[in-house]
């Protein structure tokens, strides 16, 4: 179809328009611009200039999974194993909290070590100790009982993105032994147990095409996530997909522009991976509709080896380093960061 201002300002005001419209949205820069002007107002409407800190804990790289596109996948027999106990959990808690975060987020690999035992332990002692802060898990797929059994102990949040909402795609990235069936189900069972959801997909990934990106905005719109967490696909020379390119910088932003327009209250990050491809991918990120950043409190010494791809950015930064770096940036872009929990405002 021949996309026109008059058919994007119909979407910027409605949120929604059908499947030829998105799908020549996706496939051109004219709108960009008019995209992320529109997406700002809309995050100004909804949240004012406040951008909302989480502090990132990588607490295990050890992972069952085999997934072929991330640099901590089983079959990488290159990648330094690493795991950190509760008390060092608690200790980048403990700086956290010193620092003014006010939401942690506890995210590793599917690592059986962890077992509801173990990780609700470990929720249990951040809920007792910081009684006023969010606590985000992000630990993959696990059954409804576990989800359940770690929201009682207190999480309150959980990010799992769904990677692609199409079958065949899916069986392209992963295994066999993983369906996008199971990852959707855990996705609705952690919203009805009361979470707030997060979910959200690589941009450029091998094999992705618009028709499927169109899929993915579909999907999002069924489960109506709390947060959206997209970011570029970037490689990793230690997996079956060492060859393919980056994704793009461009249609990232535009995605979060987009995103925010059908999603007016959702929180959606200004992610790592979009700082790792651009030296001001954060800042562009916020300027084009994010309102989250998710700085690193993961003790220094095993930053590098949370290597989900390469060159990733503040590995050797101190947590209170990445916190008034980020801060800058922040503020340059033309916001301010804010440390109280900041719910979704629906």
């Amino acid at each position: 179809m021949a996309l026109t201002k008059t058919i994007v300002e119909e979407f910027i005001r409605t949120g929604d328009m059908d499947d030829a419209g998105f799908l020549a949205l996706l496939q051109t820069d004219a709108f960009d611009e008019l995209l992320k002007k529109e997406a700002d107002r809309i995050r100004r409407e909804n949240y004012g200039e406040d951008v909302y800190i989480r502090g990132l804990i990588e607490f295990t790289n050890y992972c069952k999974n085999n997934c072929y596109y991330c640099g901590i996948r089983c079959g990488n027999k290159k990648a330094e194993r690493y795991r950190l106990s509760q008390e060092e959990i608690l200790s980048c808690c403990d700086e956290g909290y010193r620092l003014g975060f006010r939401t942690f987020v506890l995210q590793g690999g599917e690592d059986p070590y962890y077992t509801d035992e173990v990780l609700c332990g470990i929720v249990k002692e951040i809920r007792g100790r910081f009684p006023d802060c969010a606590i985000t898990l992000s630990a993959g797929e696990r059954s409804r009982e576990s989800y359940q059994a770690l929201f009682d102990a207190g999480a309150n949040r959980y990010l799992l993105r769904h990677e692609t909402a199409d079958d065949v795609h899916y069986g392209k990235l992963h295994p066999a032994e993983m369906s996008l069936k199971n990852r959707k189900a855990c996705l609705f069972h952690l919203k009805e147990i009361g979470y707030q959801v997060g979910s959200g997909f690589m941009v450029g990934s091998p094999y992705q095409t618009p028709e499927i990106i169109l899929k993915d905005l579909r999907f999002l719109q069924e489960l109506k996530p709390d947060m959206i967490g997209i970011g570029p696909y970037l490689t990793h020379q230690d997996t079956p997909f060492r060859e393919f390119e980056n994704g793009s910088f461009e249609l990232t932003l535009r995605l979060i522009s987009i995103l925010r327009i059908i999603f007016p209250w959702a929180l959606i990050p200004a992610t790592t991976a979009l700082g790792t491809i651009r030296p001001d991918g954060r800042e562009r990120g916020l300027q084009a509709g994010a309102n989250v950043v998710m700085p690193n409190l993961s003790p220094v010494g095993v930053r590098e080896l949370y290597s989900l791809y390469e060159n990733k950015i503040c590995t050797g930064e101190e947590a209170a380093q990445c916190r008034g770096c980020l801060e800058q940036r922040v503020r340059s872009a033309g916001y301010r960061i804010v440390t109280h929990i900041g719910n979704v405002k629906r």
